[in-house]
């Protein structure tokens, strides 16, 4: 996905407070860990002492069943609280989640990682209307993504 060689950019700043809670995925770079066919993709992130945030994905897999998946973060960057480090399985190596791009009402958030593999695009709403989608599209090319290549996630409304 990787488009532009300049280092990757994150908002000035971000209140957990204000970002923690229910997020619904709308739109996703292809990833090893996440199914083509997933739907409902959700992230609950929860606050807990010591700059830390509780993180819980879930989603839709074909045959109904829910799939979740447990993890932690901690702030990287106390001073934007933008980039933190997202850890799921204790033998796995903690990865980087960049908030790049966010409203100032924390209506939608655009999340990636320096070297541009990985993107998820979020919303507090399973579906974005066109105005809202098409203006976050462009803040991902922005970003040097290309939104061409993402994938939209199917959300049941729920």
């Amino acid at each position: 996905m990787e488009r532009f060689q300049t280092p990757l950019e994150t908002v000035q700043s971000v209140d957990l407070e204000r970002y923690a809670g229910r997020w619904f995925e709308i739109a996703r770079a292809p990833a090893p860990f996440e199914r083509e066919t997933d739907r409902n993709v959700t992230a609950e992130y929860t606050l807990r002492p010591g700059n830390r945030v509780r993180v819980e994905n879930r989603c839709t897999q074909p045959d109904g069943r829910i799939r979740a998946a447990s993890g932690s973060a901690r702030v990287k960057d106390p001073k934007s609280n933008a980039k933190l480090l997202v850890k799921f399985f204790p033998l796995m190596p903690a990865a980087d989640y960049w908030i790049v791009g966010l409203d100032e009402d924390y209506r939608w958030a655009i999340v990636g990682e320096p070297q541009r593999r990985f993107l998820w695009v979020l919303s507090r709403v399973p579906r974005l209307d066109d105005a809202t989608l098409a203006h976050v599209l462009r803040e991902v090319d922005r970003a040097g993504y290309d939104h061409n290549a993402l994938i939209h996630t199917p959300q049941d409304g729920n």
